[in-house]
């Protein structure tokens, strides 16, 4: 019988999918997986159903006309430029697929969000992580020397994600000048994962795209956006201008042989949305209610004893506690991501963890009590 190939014998269940099956095997609340509690908007779900029954077949692989001039629209981009995808994942491996390949080396920063890593070693290429420097005081900081030094003739990309994903950092306007300068240099491609571009407290994220427009890929998504993480709508914002034609039209064409086109009818509410939520301040007050669990969460750790870093972005933050660990808080009723899940080729810091504020506030609550029953039984 033929066997599978090493890449396939190698995979594993993702650590977001473990510990989400795992919190429905205790019972515990979930603040792992990066679900939202809440429902969508209703002027989203409301473009839904009245997308169902009308537009149910096949949309172009690009995505919806409609829906591509929408993200163009609120990305300050041309349409034309904009690549539809069955959900951020489909964009980073379709950028992945078109980027880079065998022998090529990919930097990216790590904690390293759980999918760069596979991706690129799917695509033959070599991950290259540069760690986030951590200060029990000062909070994650990006090593910029570290990541100049990174740099070899074999580079081919750089993978940003700002706000950043565990860590909730959002990179200055500073750092962003700094890392367009190295690509510049050594003229590399930049993909900048910016799916939660609308999750930010304070100053608003500037995009690569606004600094080096000529080599930077943007990915988006609109289940962050808009709380609907199972509709899978992403999109890629490709190089724009005369070249960017072409190569939106060659992103397209490895677009097309994977999910070959969205949702069709999920697109067309997606395409009516994005336009309201703008128009109604849907994404103010997301930002707002956000902030107060994200409070809630915060104060309610830190008396149970954990070092907490707060997110700049995002809906995670993460925290350290030196008695506490992933695998026997889901047992004890409570649903975190480890800090290791997050690390390839450097340790993790003893003891982090990552904690979603996407829930409820009753979520929140609870989980605060089950983990103060933990740290009393210490």
């Amino acid at each position: 019988m033929p066997e599978l190939l090493p890449r396939a014998r190698a995979s594993r269940e993702s650590v977001f999918a473990r510990m989400s099956r795992l919190a429905a095997q205790y019972g515990a609340v979930n603040l792992g997986q990066g679900f939202p509690a809440d429902s969508p908007p209703a002027f989203l779900l409301d473009a839904a159903r009245r997308a169902v029954g009308t537009l149910d077949q096949y949309s172009p692989p690009a995505g919806l006309p409609a829906l591509r001039d929408a993200i163009g629209m609120d990305l300050g981009v041309d349409g034309a430029d904009v690549i539809v995808t069955s959900g951020a994942t489909e964009a980073l491996n379709v950028l992945t697929l078109s980027l880079y390949g065998p022998g090529d080396e990919v930097l990216m920063l790590e904690p390293v969000f759980d999918v760069y890593v596979p991706q690129t070693l799917l695509a033959g290429a070599v991950p290259v992580t540069v760690p986030m420097q951590l200060s029990s005081t000062g909070g994650w900081s990006l090593n910029l020397e570290a990541l100049k030094a990174a740099v070899t003739p074999r580079t081919r990309a750089l993978l940003l994600n700002s706000p950043y994903n565990p860590t909730g950092t959002i990179f200055s306007r500073e750092e962003l000048t700094e890392i367009v300068a190295l690509a510049r240099t050594h003229d590399l491609w930049i993909i900048s994962d910016e799916v939660y571009d609308e999750l930010y407290f304070g100053e608003k994220p500037i995009s690569m795209r606004e600094l080096a427009p000529e080599r930077t890929f943007t990915v988006g998504s609109a289940g962050k956006r808009l709380e609907a993480t199972g509709w899978r709508v992403g999109w890629i914002a490709c190089p724009p201008g005369e070249a960017g034609a072409g190569v939106a039209a060659n992103i397209a064409g490895v677009r097309q042989q994977g999910s070959f086109c969205s949702p069709t009818p999920l697109q067309a509410a997606v395409a009516s949305a994005l336009p309201l939520a703008r128009a109604e301040g849907f994404y103010e007050g997301l930002r707002a209610e956000y902030s107060a669990r994200q409070t809630l969460l915060a104060d309610g750790l830190r008396g149970l004893g954990a070092n907490v870093f707060m997110p700049r972005g995002t809906y995670f933050l993460t925290a350290l506690h030196p008695e506490w660990s992933a695998e026997t808080l889901v047992e004890r009723g409570v649903a975190v991501i480890p800090g290791e899940a997050f690390y390839w080729q450097h340790p993790a810091p003893q003891g982090l963890l990552r904690v979603a504020f996407c829930k409820s506030r009753d979520e929140i609550t609870r989980a605060l009590e089950r983990l103060s029953a933990v740290t009393a039984a210490l």
